[in-house]
């Protein structure tokens, strides 16, 4: 995969963050250079940070976790 090709995958997975998870899990991504680094795989780790604190936020607000049943393939 080209570089072109991974930092585009990494712009899907960050709006997808910031459209559906809690305000506040994912970091700017000037933030995100500023804390982790400038590499796509500096970026890669904010978004993997973002997902778990969106996770743990959902854990513990009462939200129900989606079943695996509902899930499609």
């Amino acid at each position: 995969m080209e570089v072109t090709e991974c930092r585009a995958a990494l712009r899907l997975i960050r709006a997808t963050i910031e459209e559906h998870c809690p305000p506040g899990v994912l970091m700017s991504e000037e933030q995100v250079k500023g804390h982790y680094g400038p590499t796509l795989l500096d970026e890669a780790e904010a978004l993997s940070v973002a997902i778990v604190a969106s996770v743990e936020r959902l854990s513990f607000d009462g939200t129900p976790k989606p079943s695996t049943s509902s899930i499609k393939s």
